[in-house]
């Protein structure tokens, strides 16, 4: 039976304001009335986590979808774990190390430490778990808490950590070796706790990097104080970067970590580029002509139900959006009127890089106007603000069915430059198609459009080697999707970058691009 319009309203209002008290994370079982608990159940506003405790969802999320659960995951914990234990609990210090790299990933498991802890598993929602182990806190002078989680501090961290985490978190771990300014604060947690191995393998690790004088002040300083120190690496690599002791967002650091970390296996694995064409005429024509293949998919992926006829019928000039009755027809209407207008001004972008204009450059200069384009008609329409145009984005966004958190508003600021600096700097075509595409929805700096942008920068990207237009197919979103799941959550880049490759080589030998129904089912 339907719930009566009237009641559902009171039950939001209910829900609204337990949302706002506590940040839209953890509502108790104690908090709502059985009867509007029961009503937000069914229909669909509310997901159950554990017995007793829920999270907000939205009724049109498709059963057994996971996006809720990534979304609250972080805030969820940090309330379930205040009512828990208090304030005495700590997440472990690998964990602890990867948030202050900025790592924001959801784990498979969440391991924290609390004195009152019962060595417990308890299961989570989608594969997902928290292992609460008996242990003692570090000092107050090393804790610190972030988004209500609370976690050893960069310091602590990094004495505490297995030696194994350097390894196999190398990313995560050279981040924060990087926000290290001096030795001072480690020095003192080595010196009280006669930490003589450890001092050895962060000597090691900060000589890894390039900070030798922070290596020699362990080393030095430790030996003064009576401690022989051996020094040892963690590492099973040596970066070939030098990252300035001036950068101060880890953001920044593991997006210059992970870019250097993949170079090699996309350079591996990807085509050699043809080099820029001499006919930059039929190059153009091409790309021209691959505009309602592209539309159509790149559309399709984001799930946008549109047509080849649609699509077409969107480069008119005398194209009137009031002619699409309903709120869904119109919106496909607006996003491929935006997809066509976005399309017109990434072909001027080709045509500076077959000009032989740096491709990062023109990338950076040009985004902004790609997605202006793509959104301008649905301001036109009235279906979103003018303010939505105004750059990246303001808040916190999420990516359907991922694991992998995208950067923090105010870090997507630092990192956007960044990005756009290791495109410029880029020496090899094929490292900017992949780690082009890839790096940016990793990044995810606008609050939709990601994916689309994403694909037409690869595009661009493709024509500074002289690659084919590439389409990815919907019927590859799965796989286009799960490869790119795998670089962002597991640092593997590779999956992605065979993907790719195959596209490209199909292209190569002058295969068609996939084909486009004539019309949508």
């Amino acid at each position: 039976m339907a719930t009566p319009p009237e009641k559902l309203a009171q039950s939001l209002e209910i829900l609204r304001k337990l949302q706002t008290s506590n940040g839209a994370a953890a509502i108790r079982a104690r908090d709502l009335s059985r009867t509007h608990r029961e009503r937000l159940l069914a229909n669909g506003f509310l997901q159950e986590v554990i017995k007793g405790w829920f999270i907000p969802s939205r009724p049109d999320e498709v059963k057994g979808e996971s996006t809720a659960w990534y979304a609250s995951f972080w805030r969820f914990c940090a309330v379930y774990l205040e009512e828990r234990f208090g304030a005495k609990w700590c997440l472990s210090p690998e964990q602890s190390l990867s948030l202050h790299a900025g790592n924001w990933t959801v784990p498979g498991q969440l391991l924290v430490r609390s004195p009152g802890a019962r060595n417990k598993v308890t299961g989570l929602p989608h594969g997902t778990s928290l292992l609460d182990l008996r242990a003692a806190l570090p000092a107050a002078g090393d804790r610190v808490e972030k988004e209500r989680l609370r976690m050893f501090s960069a310091e602590s961290a990094l004495i505490a950590c297995s030696p194994d985490y350097f390894s196999n978190n190398s990313t995560d771990v050279r981040a924060v070796l990087l926000m290290i300014r001096d030795a001072s604060g480690l020095l003192a947690r080595l010196l009280e706790g006669g930490h003589t191995v450890i001092a050895g393998r962060l000597a090691g690790a900060f000589r890894n990097i390039g900070r030798d004088r922070i290596a020699d002040d362990i080393v030095k300083t430790m030996s003064a104080a009576g401690y022989a120190v051996r020094e040892n690496d963690p590492f099973t690599d040596k970066p070939s970067l030098v990252i300035s002791a001036r950068e101060r967002s880890p953001y920044v650091n593991r997006i210059r970590l992970l870019w250097q970390k993949m170079r090699e296996p996309v350079i591996d694995r990807f085509p050699k580029a043809p080099g820029l064409p001499r006919n930059i005429q039929a190059y153009m024509k091409r790309v021209n002509d691959a505009y309602v293949t592209d539309a159509y998919h790149s559309l399709s992926i984001e799930g946008y139900r549109v047509t080849a006829e649609l699509v077409g019928r969107v480069r008119s000039r005398i194209w009137n959006p009031e002619t699409h009755e309903g709120d869904r027809e119109q919106r496909n209407a607006m996003v491929a009127r935006g997809y066509w207008q976005a399309y017109q001004v990434v072909e001027k972008s080709v045509g500076r890089v077959l000009r032989r204009e740096n491709p990062g450059l023109v990338a950076d200069e040009d985004h902004g106007t790609w997605y202006r384009e793509l959104f301008a008609p649905s301001v036109t329409a009235g279906l979103l603000k003018p303010a939505d145009l105004a750059g990246y984005r303001n808040s916190q966004v999420y990516i359907r069915k991922s694991m992998h958190v995208p950067l923090n508003c105010e870090a997507v600021r630092d990192a956007m430059p960044a990005f756009f600096d290791l495109l410029r700097e880029e020496t090899e075509p094929a490292v900017r198609v992949v780690l082009g595409h890839f790096v940016f929805v990793y990044i995810h700096p606008y609050m939709d459009g990601n994916g689309r942008i994403g694909r037409l920068l690869m595009n661009v990207m493709m024509a500074s080697g002289g690659y084919p237009w590439t389409v990815i197919s919907v019927g590859d979103r799965n796989m286009y999707v799960e490869a790119l799941e795998k670089a962002s959550v597991g640092e593997d880049v590779i999956p992605f970058t065979k993907f790719l490759a195959g596209l490209v080589r199909k292209g190569l030998a002058g295969e068609p691009l996939p084909a486009v129904p004539k019309a949508s089912s």
